[in-house]
């Protein structure tokens, strides 16, 4: 009798081992790209900006999100924001959500951004960072990055 609980709980553990790795493997990465920047105020050491991600699901389900960490970086290495957001939002299978990250600045930090965006009328920037989400198949914690041009005349963000 004592083998076979062994021999049952074994085998329980084995399954769940083996759903997780499928869930995994059946698991694609969302897709997060910078989608705009709009200036949200100024003050005398720095300003507020909202920053708009575009996150898209290419999963066949539904992704809900409970966490997002960011960091993005101007030029080739300057770090112009780094946080966290615990606002819930939700991405629908094949689909895209826009999620809005407020950011404070100093005008230290965004020195070499302007300089770069009076030089050339744009800036390159990296997105890096996780999101949680929980689906069907898990829960995860999965790292993105992300890297583009951001025009400063048009507002548009190139990937």
């Amino acid at each position: 009798m004592r083998r076979l609980m062994l021999g049952a709980a074994t085998a329980a553990i084995a399954l769940t081992a083996g759903c997780s790795v499928l869930g995994k493997q059946a698991f694609q990465q969302p897709v997060v790209h910078l989608q705009d920047v709009r200036l949200n105020g100024l003050g005398v050491t720095g300003g507020n900006l909202d920053v708009k991600l575009s996150v898209y699901n290419p999963n066949g389900y539904r992704l809900d999100a409970t966490r997002m960490t960011y960091n993005v970086i101007v030029g080739d290495s300057v770090h112009f924001a780094t946080g966290a957001i615990d606002n819930r939002f939700t991405v629908n299978q094949n689909d895209s959500s826009i999620v809005t990250i407020p950011v404070s600045f100093t005008y230290l930090g965004i020195g070499t951004a302007g300089r770069q965006m009076i030089n050339t009328g744009g800036v390159n920037y990296r997105v890096t960072g996780d999101i949680a989400v929980g689906t069907v198949v898990g829960n995860y914690t999965i790292p993105f990055s992300s890297t583009g041009r951001f025009n400063a005349i048009t507002g548009n963000s190139r990937q």
